[in-house]
Formats: structure tokens, C-alpha cells, sequence
């Protein structure tokens, strides 16, 4: 078994909506089926008996290897803790060749899941050992290594729940939610309007401390210190017990309390110091740790922290006891986890000691060990959930405690008896705030329930309904996908909202190009949706693109299918039939929003039908309305977009809007039938947006077909008294429609230059001369630069054999390179002709062309 091309899809896809790994399965003739490797389940099953059932209940079929490979995938990652459900094994026309897709929730761990199963098949085939246990244990140390925390966890679940879309912008929890103008980001539980300055008093705790005593709100008497002898003079200042602790810190770390002597400060300095240089001592407070977490202007949650500690059973000694208690599922080495594992370290021992114990020592039945004094739970501690017993009071005293540093999301931290009373009645004080408080224990303390502590951040990025999206139009299909996003994305642009693009000739942020070349797929659609000057997204969504990654997006608000026809690009990655391009296409018509619109072309059977794949309504449009699904969707109140005595009319139910065609100027006037389809599509799509009819209009006028506005899409010139059109088409659907085209348009003679993409089949770069043969008097065929894995002259002499027997052509040649063969058929022009440039390298061809047009 050989596997080959793992990729990523990290949205909706082919397969599902799941992210998932994909990849190519080449099976031997024995692997195809498992029944003939003898006792290979067995000895499968014996490697990994939790592995799930390789068939459904009531199934006898055939059993690839590949197929084992995808449930072990699948099973290894359930067995280590992540969450996933879905995987399918699909064999291609290739005899023993298989599509395998595993669903992971980090794609790092998918990977590795997959590599795993691999060796875990090879090891059943050969009858090797294999080390399951070490193989979880890797699948989970990564896992824990790259999912996201508990604290970021909650608030992207909280994200999920109200719809609102995500995405990690760091290995780290940098976190972006919503799309465009609307976006809103984290860093863990830090949300991006906390100030710099506040951050920056919060870690200064001696800042703080005046800040808050000037505010009112009580804090322990303190001060920050040189050295030992300056900190004992602190202590005696203030009254001992004391603490003392790096001035800015975090976690608990180098913090020691309760010291009595002159030896316990000296060593607590020392311990400090391994942290910050700045030490300060204040005044120790007696009573039970709290956590106090505020969100906006509300206290959300309350913990009281335990120091870690053991409980003695008169059997194990203090060491057998942390053991026990780190045994704990909840207790993991990191944060990732909803409890730490007790330290059993320097600081631990020492506290033992303070206690008249060490490592060995066996505690009575009941009686308490304290292995630390402070109470963080990233070293062991515990919490409890106290929120509902915290006085109206105290929760004032933590609000303006965070206000006074002036943060947003605020952990505060009290040392008082109890939480039941104001803080002044019983000589407690606030300690500490602290910016991107951890939530873990709030979200799971160790007692008590938890607290919807993501939602209530959430609540405070956005309010209630508002789920952080812009429109977001996708479209594909065959032919004409170009050209509807830039109509669709004009019109948007003449209603006011700031548009993102991306299509086959680059990236523009309000009419702007920021990147260049095919960026017709997911990559450059999230650049879009993470620019901040981006009120509404159009996505040109080519197939290469959906079958590399799935989509950029989980939902759009409208999808549009311009067109399948004759197909392109069949025959590639395992894209052999008109039905399965359908199915690839048919992904954005899938992941259309619940309230959203797919705009279907209800003259192309295999477009129509996709209607019954949508979450969301339907927009038919066609040139002819008496198609009897026309006329059916409108007799139920739904949208059509058809053409009618010269006018494009948008028709639901009773009600019509008409655009007349003689003021769309890429349509000539109603002539070029395919640029109709397209301004028909664009407006179906605009007016499920929700734009005014206005706009739609001004839009529509204003957008030509020079160069610049759609580039390589019917770009017409005048040289010397002669009409050149420059095109795109590539296909032939494409050629068809250019044909049609073209052939309204007089002329005394016409030419056209032509190549052909070396990644169709032979038959669709024959059919295009074919097409071509039958109106054209002239026929310039050239080699383009890139023969996509063709030999050189092959694709030339395909492009010949389609022109044999050619009804009209009477002129054929060849020439070497593209701009040699524009320059050649310019130069052949008389006034009256018609010259169609079948362009390959679109921007550098379009500015060839205009050189020559102004030479002229």
C-alpha cells in the first residue's frame, strides 16, 4: 500500500463540511481485498482492539486496504480524545487506486493520525508489533500541543454557537472572529480594545496598588525593595506575616506568603528573583484565595483557589499521595487540561518541611498537606465555584478595580475570610488584577458547576443576532465565472459598500489590485475576508481550489452556478464526468446560509437541479421565462431573472424591476448572448444581497467591457478600421458562446488566433477548432508558453486535426509564441474585418494589443 498526495481541506468540500485530510491510496491487487491476506483482520485486531468495525452492521463487502487505513485514522484519533466522526474511502477508475478522507479536528494531528494507521496496516500486513499505547500518547502530546487552550477554547465554542466564523491567526491563541470591517480579535482572554497602558499598569502590581487605594478599593500596605535587607525592612515596615513576589508577574510564579522570619524572606527573595529583578513585600492578608473574573461591567464568575495539597489516608507517604491525585484525568502537565499536576519540586519540599514532613512521610487518616502556599492552578491548585455567594459589594469593589487599571476582561484577585461580606468588614483586600486572566477555572472548576464565561466575552464583541459576517457572494460554474464576480462586485461597489475580489487575474480591495495571477481559490479569498476595509466579499471559486482545500468559508450568503455545460478540465484529478463536476460545483450551492440565496441557471438541467441541494431559496435565471421551471418557481412567489422585448427583468410574483439592455453596455445592446447571462447572474446575486435597484442600475451602466474592468472578457478594440476581440475562452462551451457572439457582429472577413491549454482531453482541444471551422475564414493556431504537460507541437496538431474537413476556413497556420501570432493576425487585418484573439497570458496580451490599437 502506497500513500501519496496527503492534503488539507480546511472547509466545506468534496466530501463534507467536516475539515479533513485527503489522500491518495494505491492498494496492490492482493490489498484491494483483506479477505485475501490471511488472519490480517485478526492480527489487526490484536494490535488494536478498540479499533471500530471496518464495514456497516449487515455489509459483506469487499474490504481494501485503504479502506482499513481510513477506519484506523479515524479510530486512533477518537481513542486519543479528538473529536471526530466522519471518514469515507472512495475507489477511483483506477484499478486498486482509492481516495481516502479522515476528519481532524487539527490538522497536525490528522496528519500524523494518518501516518500512524499507515504503520499500523503495514504492521498487521507483516505480522510486526506496533506500539498502540505509544501512538495515542503521541496523537495526544501533540494534540495538547496545538489545539487551543481552555480560556481561548471557550470563547472560539462560544463563537460557534452563535454562528459567528473563526480563525487562528498564530500556532498561538491569536484568534480573528468575523469577516472583514466586521472583525473582532483575541489573544487568549485579552480582546483587541484592551488598551496597551492598561496591560501595562496591571502588570506593575505596585502601579496598581495606588491606583486602587486611590479608587477606594482596599489592598494590602506594601512597597517594592532592593535587596533581602531592604525587603526585611519592608516587612518590619508593614508587619509580619508578609508576602513577597516578582513585581510583575504571573501564574503564582516566584510568589511565597505567609513569611514569618528573616531565613523564609531571604529564601522567598531568592525564589522571586529567579523570575523578575523588581521584588516587592506587602502585607501578608489572611483568609481564602479568590478569583474574581469581570467582563465589561459585570462580575461573570467567581473562584475560590485552593493551594494543591493531599489529603493523608495513614498508608501512603506524601509522594505516593501527589502521585495519586496527578493520576487525576482532569490533571495534565500544560493548560490544556482543566487541572495542572501538582508540582513535587524544591518549593513543595520546602513547604513540607514548614509543615514538619518530607517526601516520605506518611499523614495521619484526614489530615491536610499543604505542597505550596499560593493557590494558582497552574501549579496544582484547585477551585471552587463561588459566584453565586459573592456579596453586591464585593463584585462593586472588583468592577471598579478593573475599571480603575481600566481593562476589559479582568481577573481580580481578593484574599478575605469570605466572599459573603464586604471586603472592609473583615480586613481582606484585592492583591493583584490581572489582564488575560486564565477562564479554566470557571469553565470547570475542580467543584461546583461552571460558568458561561466564553459567552459572556463574546457577548461583549458582539451583541446579541450580530454574528460577525459580511455578504459573502460565491461564485463557479464553467464559462463566465470572471466576469459575473467583477459585475457583482461593481454593483456592490456602487451601493457604497467597501468590496473585496478575488478572480483568475488577482485580489482587489475596493477596486484596487493587491495581488496578481489565478487567485481563484481559497488562499486569497481568506486574505479578503481578513481585510479590515472590507464591507462585502465576491469569490470567483474555481474547481482546482475546492478540490485542493474545500472552501475559504463556511457559509456564503449567495451562491452562484453561472454554468456546467460541456464540462472543462474533465479528466482531471479524478473529475471524469459532467455528474461528478456537478458534484464538485454544487459545494458552494451546499454551504449557502439557512437565509441565503443560490442562483441558479435554470437553462442548464444539471444547474437547475442543484436547487435541492440548498439550505437556502432559489433564484432561477434564464433568457427564456416560458421554461417551465421558470414559469413553476415564479407561480410560487419565488425570484427569476429573465429577458424580455429588450429589458432584463428581475420578476417575483406579481412584482417586476426591468433593466433595459440598450443601457448595459457589456451586453451590446441585448446582442452578446453569454455577457447577458452573466449581468443576469450578477443581478440575481446583488439583489439577494439586498441592494437598492438604483444602484443596481448606475452600477450596470457604468461598467464596460474595457480592459479594465474585465480584462480577457470580450474586449473589444478598433485597429485600422478592423473590430479585434480579445477573449479568455478556453473551452468549448466558451468558443461556442464566442462564436454566437461574433457572428452578430458583421464583418467582411474574420480570423481568429487560437491555443489550447495542454490539461484538457484531446477531444475537448479538438472540439474547439471544430467550432471554430465553421466561422472562421482565418485560423492563426500558436504554442503558448506553458503546454501544461503536453509535448511541444502536440497541442498545435490536436488544434489542426479539429480544423480538417473545416466548412469555412480556407487559411490555416502555425506560429511560435503568442504575441508573434497577435502582431501576425493585426497584420493580416483589412478595414471591415473581425479578428478574435483567444488570449492565454491575459494582462500582458491586453496590454500588447492596446500598444499596437495606439500605433496604429
Amino acid at each position: 500500500m502506497e500513500v501519496s498526495r496527503v492534503r488539507a481541506l480546511r472547509g466545506p468540500n468534496l466530501w463534507s463540511h467536516h475539515t479533513s485530510v485527503e489522500a491518495i491510496v494505491a492498494c496492490t491487487p492482493d490489498e484491494e481485498s483483506i479477505g485475501a491476506l490471511p488472519g490480517f483482520e485478526t492480527r489487526l485486531r490484536g494490535l488494536f482492539p478498540e479499533i471500530w468495525p471496518l464495514q456497516p452492521m449487515g455489509h459483506d463487502d469487499t474490504i481494501p486496504l485503504a479502506q482499513v487505513l481510513e477506519v484506523a485514522a479515524l479510530a486512533l484519533q477518537a481513542q486519543a480524545g479528538c473529536p471526530v466522526t466522519f471518514s469515507r474511502t472512495t475507489a477511483t477508475l483506477e484499478r486498486g487506486i482509492y481516495q481516502v478522507v479522515v476528519e481532524y479536528s487539527e490538522e497536525d494531528v490528522g496528519r500524523l493520525a494518518l501516518e500512524l494507521a499507515e504503520k499500523l496496516c503495514t504492521a498487521a500486513r507483516n505480522d510486526q508489533p506496533f506500539d498502540l499505547e505509544a501512538a495515542l500518547t503521541q496523537l495526544r502530546e501533540l494534540d495538547e500541543d496545538v489545539r487551543l487552550g481552555p480560556s481561548t477554547g471557550s470563547i472560539v465554542h462560544a463563537a460557534v454557537a452563535r454562528g459567528i466564523p473563526f480563525r487562528r491567526l498564530t500556532e498561538g491563541s491569536l484568534v480573528q472572529f468575523g469577516w472583514g470591517s466586521r472583525q473582532r480579535r483575541i489573544q487568549a482572554a485579552e480582546i483587541d480594545v484592551t488598551g496597551a497602558i492598561a496591560e501595562t499598569i496591571a502588570q506593575d502590581k505596585e502601579l496598581t496598588k495606588k491606583l486602587l487605594d486611590a479608587a477606594g478599593v482596599p489592598v494590602p500596605l506594601g512597597r517594592a525593595v532592593r535587596d533581602p535587607d531592604d525587603a526585611w525592612a519592608a516587612a518590619l515596615e508593614v508587619g509580619l506575616p508578609v508576602v513577597i513576589k516578582p513585581k510583575d508577574g504571573n501564574q503564582g510564579k516566584g510568589v511565597t506568603v505567609n513569611v514569618t522570619t528573616r531565613a523564609q524572606l531571604d529564601a522567598g527573595f531568592a525564589a522571586a528573583s529567579e523570575f523578575r529583578d523588581d521584588i516587592m513585600v506587602e502585607k501578608y492578608l489572611p483568609g481564602h484565595d479568590y478569583r474574581l473574573l469581570v467582563i465589561g461591567n459585570k462580575l461573570v464568575a467567581a473562584a475560590r483557589r485552593d493551594p494543591p495539597h493531599v489529603v493523608g489516608d495513614g498508608r501512603h507517604s506524601v509522594r505516593e499521595l501527589v502521585e495519586i491525585v496527578n493520576r487525576d484525568p482532569r490533571r495534565g502537565s500544560g493548560h490544556g487540561t482543566a487541572l495542572t499536576k501538582i508540582r513535587f519540586d524544591d518549593i513543595a519540599l520546602a513547604s513540607l518541611a514548614k509543615q514538619g514532613f518530607d517526601a516520605e512521610s506518611v499523614p495521619d487518616k484526614g489530615q491536610r498537606v499543604t505542597l505550596r502556599n499560593n493557590a494558582n492552578l497552574s501549579t496544582g491548585g484547585s477551585a471552587t465555584d463561588v459566584t453565586d455567594d459573592v456579596h453586591p459589594d464585593v463584585a462593586a469593589r472588583a468592577i471598579a478595580a478593573a475599571h480603575m487599571v481600566g481593562l476589559d476582561i479582568c481577573g481580580v484577585d481578593l484574599v478575605c475570610d469570605s466572599v459573603h461580606k464586604p471586603i472592609e468588614d473583615q480586613h481582606g483586600g484585592i492583591v493583584e488584577v490581572n489582564a488575560a486572566p486564565g477562564l479554566r477555572m470557571h469553565i470547570s472548576p475542580s467543584f461546583g458547576k461552571g460558568r458561561a464565561v466564553g459567552e459572556a466575552i463574546m457577548d461583549t464583541l458582539y451583541a446579541p443576532g450580530d454574528d460577525g459576517r459580511i455578504p459573502v457572494v460565491a461564485v463557479t460554474g464553467t464559462n463566465g465565472k470572471t466576469t459575473t464576480v467583477r459585475v457583482i462586485a461593481h454593483l456592490l461597489a456602487a451601493s457604497g459598500l467597501r468590496t473585496g475580489m478575488t478572480n483568475t487575474d488577482g485580489v482587489y480591495i475596493q477596486g484596487r489590485r493587491i495581488d496578481s495571477g489565478d487567485c481563484s481559490g481559497p488562499r486569497s479569498a481568506r486574505n479578503v475576508l481578513l481585510h479590515p476595509d472590507v464591507d462585502a466579499a465576491v469569490f470567483e471559486t474555481a474547481r482546482g481550489g475546492m478540490l485542493r482545500e474545500g472552501l475559504a468559508f463556511d457559509r456564503c450568503q449567495v451562491g452562484v452556478v453561472t454554468n456546467i455545460g460541456a464540462g472543462d478540465h474533465l479528466g482531471l484529478n479524478y473529475i471524469t464526468t459532467l455528474e461528478d463536476l456537478a458534484v464538485l460545483k454544487r459545494i458552494i450551492v451546499q454551504n449557502v446560509a439557512p437565509n441565503g440565496m443560490a442562483v441558479l441557471n435554470a437553462a442548464d438541467p444539471i444547474v437547475a437541479a442543484m436547487a435541492e441541494n440548498t439550505r437556502g431559496d432559489v433564484t432561477y435565471f434564464a433568457q427564456d421565462s416560458s421554461l417551465p421551471l421558470m414559469q413553476k418557481h415564479r407561480a410560487q412567489g419565488r425570484r427569476i431573472v429573465y429577458v424580455d422585448n429588450g429589458d432584463l427583468v428581475c420578476a417575483q410574483g406579481k412584482g417586476e424591476e426591468r433593466i433595459a439592455l440598450s443601457e448595459v453596455p457589456i451586453t451590446r445592446g441585448g446582442v452578446v448572448g453569454f455577457q447577458v447571462e452573466n449581468v443576469m447572474a450578477a443581478v440575481a446575486a446583488t439583489w439577494a444581497v439586498g441592494i437598492a435597484w438604483d444602484a443596481v442600475r448606475a452600477g450596470l451602466r457604468t461598467f464596460v467591457g474595457e480592459s479594465d474592468n474585465a480584462p480577457g472578457r470580450f474586449n473589444v478594440f478598433d485597429y485600422k478600421g478592423a473590430t479585434v476581440i480579445a477573449d479568455y475562452g478556453h473551452n468549448p462551451d466558451a468558443i461556442a458562446a464566442l462564436v454566437n457572439a461574433v457572428e452578430s457582429m458583421p464583418a467582411q472577413r474574420r480570423s481568429v488566433v487560437i491555443s489550447g491549454a495542454g490539461d484538457r482531453r484531446d477531444q475537448d482541444i479538438r472540439e474547439q477548432t471544430v467550432i471554430l471551422g465553421k466561422s472562421f475564414d482565418d485560423v492563426l493556431l500558436y504554442e503558448d508558453q506553458c503546454q501544461r504537460g503536453r509535448q511541444e507541437g502536440e497541442v498545435v496538431a490536436l488544434l489542426r486535426q479539429g480544423l480538417a474537413g473545416a466548412p469555412r476556413t480556407s487559411h490555416v497556420e502555425e506560429i511560435k509564441g503568442e504575441f508573434v501570432a497577435i502582431d501576425r493576425a493585426l497584420a493580416r487585418l483589412q478595414p471591415g474585418d473581425l479578428s478574435l484573439i483567444l488570449i492565454d497570458q491575459v494582462d500582458e496580451a491586453l496590454a500588447h494589443i492596446a500598444k499596437r490599437v495606439a500605433e496604429a
